[in-house]
Order: structure tokens, then C-alpha cells, then sequence
């Protein structure tokens, strides 16, 4: 197999095609000056394994749970911690399919580029939510210290 294949032979033997690139290995695709990367969703996978998502979460004062994605501008607040967990996938779900929607105002948004690769990953998991959920981790802050009374001192008096 050549390195980069010509868009006319592809269109000729599409079938094969397909069942190389899904079953073999990728390959690459060049149509006039235009080159594309075509690969199995498994690979697709397996390249972005390392964009993993973090939420910080916090207690709030009403006892709820407010997350926020450390690498993302989402949150979502819930009751608690599982309801929240289902929260935060839906709101990546639903982000990655109005980014999708709308990708060239968010791709050349200098404050949102960056969420690529992790958008891609969520749509690559979007039709499982259990997958999705496994995109990210939670972290709860460490509940804030009441003020407490100054320790004594070790030292004796002089």
C-alpha cells in the first residue's frame, strides 16, 4: 500500500478501502491539493487517550455539588455527587455537538481551540453516556477549615 493514496483510486475500490482502513491500518488521502487522514475510530481513540478531563467539586452551602471542568469553561451543580457526575456528561455531550455545529466559529475562538481534541473524544463516546462519564475525573476541593482556636505554643516561656 502506497503512503498516500490518490482520492480517484480510493473512489474505485471504496469498499476495500474501508475495510483496510478499519481493519488494517490508516492511510492518507490526497484529493487535488487537499490531504486527509482517515482512520478507525479505535485509533481515533487511542490517539486521544491522553486528553483526560478534571472536575473540581466543591460543596456548596445549601449541601448541593458544583463541578467545574479544569480544561473547559462547563460546570453544573446537583444534589450530589452521582446526580452531578450525570450532569457533567450531559453538559459535555450537548458542548461537543454545538461545538461540532458551529466548528469554525469555535476552532478559531483563540479561548476555545484548545477544546478540540477533547470535543472529538466526547463525540467519538457520545452515544454511551457511561463512556463519556469515564472521560473525566472528579476531584472534590478539601471542605474549607472552620476557624479554629491558635494551637499553643511548644516553646517554654522564658
Amino acid at each position: 500500500m502506497k503512503t498516500i493514496l490518490k482520492s480517484t483510486e480510493v473512489r474505485k475500490e471504496w469498499s476495500r478501502f474501508i475495510d483496510d482502513v478499519t481493519r488494517d491500518r490508516p492511510a492518507l488521502v490526497k484529493r487535488n491539493r487537499d490531504l486527509i487522514a482517515v482512520l478507525s475510530l479505535e485509533l481515533l481513540d487511542s490517539i486521544l487517550s491522553e486528553y483526560k478531563l478534571t472536575v473540581e467539586v466543591e460543596k456548596e452551602k445549601d449541601g448541593s455539588y458544583s463541578g467545574v471542568f479544569n480544561e473547559m469553561d462547563l460546570m453544573a451543580n446537583a444534589r450530589d455527587i452521582k446526580s452531578l457526575e450525570e450532569k457533567l456528561a450531559n453538559e459535555l455531550v450537548e458542548y461537543s455537538e454545538e461545538y461540532m455545529d458551529e466548528f469554525k466559529i469555535h476552532y478559531y475562538s483563540p479561548n476555545r481551540k484548545n477544546h478540540f481534541p477533547y470535543v472529538y473524544r466526547i463525540s467519538v463516546q457520545s452515544d454511551d453516556m457511561e463512556k463519556v462519564k469515564k472521560l473525566f475525573s472528579i476531584s472534590a476541593k478539601p471542605a474549607k477549615k472552620a476557624n479554629r482556636e491558635p494551637e499553643p505554643s511548644s516553646r517554654t516561656g522564658s
